[in-house]
């Protein structure tokens, strides 16, 4: 179990955490959602014990990183998978960590084999590795040590379709046999697919928790228009309040038979009217997000 409580973290003047807390269970995959900047790394970083705290607490299994010990075979990270030494082989990667870990060499084997990367592979130097097979040396170092707990910072990078799909069933196979998963990715998608609890940072907060269902249940109505302008301004002149959703969507709490009395008033023609049942991932992340994010949501003729 991951537990962050109260965690806060300064660079200089600026506040890249802020009072963050949260906790990781076993036996579910977390998804760690936010813009760029948002804290995402930096709270990982604080887990592994990369980075110090200003103040507040990350343990791991009740237990701050650096009182762990050997902690590879507590907790498996992997931040970056292009910050493996360029020049040596994956093997001697893997064999130079089960080495630190005091792991027969017999582990290095099941690794390579459980990532799918070829005995050739194996010893080519680091630096002549695509970006998908360093993830792919990256997750295997992770889980050399058989830890209880990952820690894993956008570790979809550079995978084809084929990798990602791996990739989560792996994630789903560990948290299934009671493993603790935090999994951060800007893969909206991939998330929405594998995670079963969803955390949200936004400016070093965190905005929103739960569990997937939760978050992505909604109410109210999904309206449409071919016209989406015209959409916008009939039913603000009706006085129904709306936000952006989906594709040139737009959600409001009104109900959907007084949605439509308003659009057919104004003469303004629907494509799609109905139940709101649940917003999307990437519709909740930019809502949730909006004031952090670098591009704005497009919200002409909009109001909220």
């Amino acid at each position: 179990m991951i537990t962050v409580d109260r965690l806060t973290k300064n660079y200089g003047g600026y506040r890249a955490l802020d009072d963050v807390s949260f906790a990781c269970r076993p036996g579910a995959v977390t998804g760690f959602l936010g813009p760029n900047g948002a804290g995402k790394s930096t709270t990982m970083r604080v887990i592994a014990g990369l980075t110090p705290a200003t103040s507040g607490t990350a343990l791991v299994s009740g237990v701050d990183y650096h009182d762990i010990p050997n902690p590879g075979t507590q907790i498996g990270v992997l931040l970056d998978a292009s910050a493996q030494h360029a020049g040596r082989t994956g093997r001697e990667i893997l064999v130079l960590s089960a080495l630190t870990m005091g792991l027969p060499s017999s582990r290095v084997d099941e690794m390579l084999e459980l990532v799918s990367l070829t005995r050739s592979e194996s010893k080519r130097r680091v630096k002549n590795y695509s970006l998908g097979m360093r993830q792919r040396l990256g997750i295997a170092n992770a889980l050399l040590g058989d830890p209880k707990i990952l820690v894993l910072d956008e570790p979809a990078n550079g995978l084809d379709p084929a990798g990602i799909h791996w990739m989560r069933g792996l994630l789903r196979d560990y948290a299934n046999r009671g493993g603790t998963v935090l999994l951060s990715s800007h893969l909206l998608h991939e998330i929405e697919v594998i995670a079963d609890e969803i955390i949200v940072i936004g400016n070093g907060r965190i905005v929103a928790e739960g569990t997937k269902a939760e978050l992505l249940r909604t109410a109210g109505t999904f309206v449409k228009a071919g016209d989406a302008s015209a959409l916008a301004n009939a039913l603000t002149a009706a006085g129904i309040t709306t936000t952006p959703s989906g594709d040139a969507g737009l959600r409001t709490q009104a109900d959907p038979a007084t949605v439509g009395r308003a659009a057919a008033a104004a003469g303004v023609a629907l494509v799609e009217l109905r139940p709101a049942e649940g917003a999307g991932l990437e519709e909740m992340f930019l809502q949730l997000t909006a004031e952090t994010q670098r591009e704005a949501v497009p919200t002409e003729g909009v109001t909220s």
